[in-house]
């Protein structure tokens, strides 16, 4: 099957290497030194078990990709919208676009049944662009677990995590899905294909509400702050609202808040992806992974003080770090 990746950095070109290597037709879309190192060298990729390298077309213009089977997007959910209309060379009239992106996706309520059914995003889709360039029926949703790293252009270390989950939007065990599960499993990755993909959304998007700006606020690492009882209180706070707000959507959380805390501290001494983004002067995903659940809590009439505050507070940083 033809495949693109869209962003083919750490985590798009770890799928992209892996996909290669079991033999689809990969095409990586990239930019800069690290597309040119592809280009010249291949994508090395560093693992526990040693490396190994590919050499799937790689460029920076769709066109030369064609039309895809699958586009897989795997870039930071602000970048998403300026680049929609770029997807339209390689859209077919069977292309799925699979959305491997952090924090509350644009597609969220396609599908969905009662008022709030087909409701847009401004937060993660100011414009519309996603939703009328994309399209929400070619949508699978894709939560994405591993954590990886460009050590230098066109090599990247997995540091650990192998598994996608995917889920359409409207919960069916479509054709299609199964089939890119087959693929990602053949490659090596995991795979699973939940019937409801927005409660692994919530899961993940519960813990990174709190920590992600926590952490870049403050410059502490995941035990720091879920330990020390200041901060935890504040974490807690954040995700008790993130929780009503989930409640409210009709997703019941399956772990204890206590336990959800605990599990990120015994983590240990990382730093969030929010924080490495600030100390590297980056920009970050502030909009889709706590913005976004605010504006989730005016749509279902949940307040979100906290969040609301440590929102505000962080974009405030970011722009005078001039990350936004």
């Amino acid at each position: 099957m033809r495949i693109a990746i869209y962003g083919a950095g750490a985590i798009g070109g770890l799928m992209g290497a892996h996909l290669a290597r079991a033999g689809e037709d990969v095409t990586l879309i990239a930019r800069g030194p690290h597309l040119a190192a592809m280009q010249a060298n291949g994508l090395t990729v560093l693992n526990a078990s040693g490396e190994f390298n590919v050499r799937p077309r790689a460029t920076d213009d769709p066109a030369v990709a064609g039309i895809q089977d699958y586009i897989i997007i795997a870039l930071k959910a602000q970048s998403v919208p300026a680049i929609a209309d770029k997807l339209t060379p390689m859209i077919g009239p069977d292309t799925a676009v699979v959305m491997a992106v952090n924090g509350v996706p644009w597609w969220y309520f396609h599908g969905l049944a009662g008022p709030l059914k087909d409701k847009r995003l401004v937060s993660v889709d100011p414009g519309d662009r996603q939703w009328d360039l994309i399209g929400p029926e070619r949508v699978i949703g894709c939560v994405v677990y591993p954590a990886a790293e460009i050590v230098e252009p066109g090599r990247l270390k997995h540091v650990e995590g192998d598994r996608f989950t995917l889920g359409e939007p409207g919960g069916e065990k479509s054709e299609r899905i199964l089939a890119l599960s087959r693929a990602l499993i053949a490659s090596g990755l995991k795979a699973p294909v939940r019937p409801d993909i927005r409660t692994e959304i919530w899961v993940k998007l519960w813990g990174n509400v709190a920590f992600n700006p926590l952490t870049a606020l403050t410059g502490a690492t995941l035990d720091v702050i879920c330990t020390e009882p200041g901060t935890r209180a504040v974490a807690k706070a954040m995700m008790l609202e993130a929780e009503a707000i989930a409640n409210a959507l009709g997703v019941k959380m399956p772990v204890d808040i206590e336990r959800r805390i605990d599990g990120a501290a015994a983590i240990g001494a990382h730093k969030t992806s929010m924080l490495q983004d600030f100390e590297r002067g980056r920009p970050i995903e502030l909009d889709a992974i706590v913005g976004a659940v605010s504006e989730l809590g005016r749509l279902v009439a949940v307040p979100t003080p906290t969040i609301d505050m440590i929102y505000a507070l962080t974009k405030q940083k970011a722009k005078v770090a001039g990350l936004i």
